[in-house]
């Protein structure tokens, strides 16, 4: 871990975004090291936006009876460290110096259980749907945040940690828009 900059950060929490503590997390093992960001989508239920059901499911309070959708979702435990909704809002629900339980069986960089050493960035969408001009600025602000504080290398899409089991981002999401406006050269993103 790098040195924090203390306006930005306090322990593993990013003070610009909206903190809700999910219950979903654990301790990372022993001498991992924080090098890769995953890029994910999300809506609850599927395609629609706006609601509260995200951070239901997160915080492990989602009502399974709410939507037929929900049902498949009855006892599932998982996180992500971020939430960017539509309009570019930012709600962390985990710290980042903990685990979240975004990444499933995964494997990249050759290093499988990607859970141990990544940062979960959920963006509220649907694969093959295209993301707000706000969620990619709030995006990139929070990437070159992450790179300040971890020794980030690697950014990849849940797609590619995970191929033929996950899809999301999916083809919608611009990679090469979201590279460009980063601007860290050192950052290996996947290859298109």
């Amino acid at each position: 871990m790098r040195p924090e900059n203390s306006s930005l950060w306090q322990g593993g929490w990013y003070q610009a975004a909206h903190a809700l503590a999910s219950p979903h997390c654990d301790a990372r093992p022993a001498g991992a090291q924080v090098d890769l960001l995953v890029v994910h989508s999300i809506s609850l239920p599927p395609g629609q936006y706006g609601g509260g059901d995200v951070a239901a499911l997160f915080l492990g309070t989602l009502d399974c009876t709410a939507h037929p959708y929900y049902e498949r979702l009855r006892g599932l435990r998982v996180s992500a460290h971020f939430f960017v909704r539509r309009d570019g809002a930012l709600v962390q629900f985990v710290d980042c110096d903990q685990r979240a339980w975004h990444a499933g069986a995964s494997c990249y960089r050759g290093r499988s259980h990607c859970n141990d050493d990544s940062i979960g960035i959920e963006l509220e969408g649907l694969e093959g749907e295209v993301f707000e001009a706000a969620q990619y600025g709030t995006l990139v602000q929070l990437s070159h945040a992450l790179a300040q504080r971890y020794p980030i290398a690697h950014i990849a899409g849940h797609e590619h940690i995970a191929p033929g089991r996950k899809a999301d981002p999916g083809a919608a999401f611009d990679w090469v828009q979201f590279q460009s406006r980063l601007g860290l050269p050192s950052i290996q993103f996947p290859l298109r």
